[in-house]
């Protein structure tokens, strides 16, 4: 029960932040079904290895590639199902128990929570990345053997 509602949030964080950037229309909630995908990959791959990491590596994967293809069936540029799908696994509450950590003094606090924020979206960024590159890249290699 726990889990769907967690799924259900991250749909409709996804789907604020799509309404918030002013998209309208299907995109919506293709958007918001992307982000409740992400968070459901980053469930289960929590499940299978508990390391936080490797499952919001593992949803980035996930979400990048859910992101171009609906980039190119809706002819529309990648960030714009990329950055909303993405928001519900932004590490808000440990950045947030970091600042909190430094303001009140806690030097060992505001490191570890630091650490785990820095290194969490590290993670994410690495996902986005490779994915991305791997993707248009192969991309590229179709465009160029159609065109020879």
């Amino acid at each position: 029960m726990k889990e769907i509602i967690q799924l259900l949030m991250a749909g409709a964080g996804s789907l604020g932040f799509a309404i918030l950037y002013n998209i309208r229309g299907k995109k919506l909630w293709v958007i918001a079904a992307g982000g409740i995908a992400a968070w459901g990959v980053y469930l289960a791959t929590q499940q299978l290895t508990g390391n936080d990491y490797a499952s919001s590596f593992t949803a980035c994967v996930v979400l990048t590639l859910y992101a171009e293809v609906m980039a190119i069936i809706f002819r529309t540029p990648v960030t714009v199902f990329l950055v909303s799908v993405a928001i519900p696994l932004i590490p808000g509450a440990p950045l947030y128990r970091a600042m909190n950590s430094l303001m009140h003094g806690s030097v060992e606090d505001f490191a570890r929570e630091g650490i785990y924020a820095f290194l969490f979206a590290a993670s994410m960024a690495a996902g986005i990345t490779l994915t991305t590159l791997v993707f248009r890249t192969m991309r590229a290699k179709r465009y160029h053997r159609r065109h020879l």
